[in-house]
């Protein structure tokens, strides 16, 4: 079949205009259709003849090629005929048409990496819906925020609860003011404590080497030991009093202060979408607002509901605040009352009684803080 369907286009004449340009070529459907049955399933060169001859070469031209050895020659040429010597190259064309006939004859395959740039799209248009929900919840807000600072805008406000805030941060001032001040009698108490313990070697050292008053020496290093021993008691149950103190302010204050914060924020979105839904409701009603109403109240009942969870949150963690607030001073303000008192009593029994009572551990005189290995 191919051999004919060669044939059938080397005979064919096309016509040359006297500028260079192709005539009209004969319609001819099955040859067409021939032609790209080659080009796709591929000829053998074993039947595939080629023509040489110039404008109008006939089919005494044809040469088949298992024939050729090297170059050649038309025996029976028309005129302007030449020899044809073909190359490497157009033999490789001829062995794989579909490479020579050029990438608009190929069939289209899919890339490989269509998929990737489909996720890679959807991953971008995901992230600029974000951007855009953020930019415009951020907007509204800001909007609230403005009209509220100049009394323009209607705010809700939970008087009890907002009270009850309002006594929580006055209350954590003035205990970050007791934790600083009872940090600073721990620094200096432990300075004093220091100095007892270098006065009670020096009294000592004095006593060994001045004969003559080795007993008044004597005497006075054992009550500094003393006095230091104490002291390093004293200090365990103050700092020990420090801990809690920054435990319950800087740890279960603060947490209640941050979904306090999470709750304004949820306080003034409310009220700015609230608003939105207002300033929609009053306008016209055509088809478009109508859509904008829809989206509008959607929003609204979301961040209401938010605004009412984080509510019930906030009033739930200041009453359990203050209950663990008063069992934890209670316990706290009677340590360091006990403590201070019997140390300055110098009732050493009940300054260790106290510790013992309250469940307080001191280190040893000499110990060191942990090096890393034994931490790991």
């Amino acid at each position: 079949m191919s051999d004919g369907i060669m044939s059938k286009a080397a005979t064919m004449e096309i016509p040359i205009s006297s500028n260079g340009d192709t005539g009209s070529l004969p319609e001819d459907d099955g040859l067409e259709q021939d032609l790209q049955q080659v080009m796709v399933s591929g000829p053998n060169l074993n039947e595939t003849s080629i023509v040489s001859g110039g404008y109008g070469g006939t089919a005494e031209g044809i040469i088949p090629t298992n024939t050729m050895k090297g170059c050649l020659v038309q025996p029976h040429a028309a005129r302007g005929a030449s020899s044809v010597c073909p190359s490497a190259a157009a033999a490789r064309r001829m062995a794989n048409p579909d490479q020579a006939a050029g990438s608009g004859l190929h069939q289209a395959h899919p890339s490989p990496a269509g998929g990737g740039e489909e996720i890679v799209r959807g991953i971008a248009v995901e992230k600029f819906d974000i951007v855009k929900k953020w930019g415009i919840n951020t907007y509204k807000c800001t909007k609230q925020l403005i009209s509220e600072r100049f009394g323009r805008g209607s705010r809700t406000v939970d008087l009890e609860l907002e009270t009850q805030i309002e006594l929580l941060r006055e209350t954590k001032r003035k205990y970050e003011s007791v934790l600083q001040l009872a940090r600073a009698l721990t620094s200096h108490f432990y300075s004093l404590v220091q100095t007892q313990h270098a006065l009670g070697d020096a009294f000592a050292d004095l006593s060994q080497k001045s004969p003559e008053l080795q007993e008044e020496f004597g005497y006075n290093a054992e009550t500094q030991k003393l006095l230091c021993k104490n002291g390093e008691t004293l200090l365990g149950a103050v700092n020990f009093f420090v801990s809690s103190i920054n435990t319950l302010v800087n740890k279960t204050m603060e947490d209640t202060l941050m979904t306090v914060k999470q709750y304004e924020t949820a306080r003034l979105e409310y009220d700015a979408y609230r608003t939105d839904l207002e300033e929609l409701s009053m306008g016209p009603r055509d088809a478009g607002t109508l859509s904008r109403l829809d989206a509008a109240q959607s929003h609204f009942q979301s961040h209401k509901d938010k605004y009412e969870k984080l509510r019930a949150d906030v009033a739930i963690k200041l009453k359990f605040l203050e209950e663990n607030k008063v069992k934890v001073m209670h316990k706290q303000l009677l340590l360091f009352h006990n403590a201070i008192s019997a140390y300055f009593a110098g009732n050493q029994q009940q300054l260790e009684q106290t510790l013992r009572q309250f469940n307080i551990k001191l280190k040893p005189p000499g110990a060191e803080k942990p090096s890393w290995l034994e931490e790991q």
